[in-house]
């Protein structure tokens, strides 16, 4: 099977840009501050993933089916009712770190906050940093 076209790539759109778009102050805050979090984490720089994910590094799967495509390692993005999370589901000590996160709703792969000042800053860095190892464990 072909390679299929993700909707959400990278591009070449500013980030800083983007965040400094966001309408409600705390949620920019909070924003710049979660960036600088993954930015740290990750070892990479914030890149545009889309028009409105922000992503840090990149990596290539392959599903079963033979869909495949490249993806961010960790991202976020200030939707309008909270800050989506975008993580591994399954990194280590994931179930025990989200016990401890503070207030958050999580699916699958994203966590969700209203703001910063809900979550433990320092378990997030811990997520962000096992998120990127096990992603890259994983997608050599």
């Amino acid at each position: 099977m072909a390679k299929s076209t993700a909707k959400t790539v990278e591009t070449k759109e500013s980030v800083t840009a983007f965040l400094n778009k966001v309408p409600d102050a705390t949620k920019k805050k909070d924003c710049f501050a979660i960036l600088d979090i993954m930015k740290k984490q990750s070892g990479f720089d914030a890149k545009m993933w889309g028009p409105a994910i922000v992503g840090f590094g990149s990596y290539h799967y392959k599903y079963e089916s033979g869909r495949e495509g490249d993806a961010p390692l960790v991202a976020f993005s200030p939707r309008k009712a909270e800050i989506s999370l975008y993580l591994s589901s399954s990194f280590d000590k994931r179930d025990e770190l989200l016990a401890k996160f503070g207030k958050h709703k999580s699916a699958k792969a994203c966590v969700y906050i209203k703001k910063l000042e809900d979550v433990d800053v320092k378990v997030l860095e811990k997520m962000v940093e096992l998120s990127v190892k096990h992603v890259k464990k994983t997608h050599k």
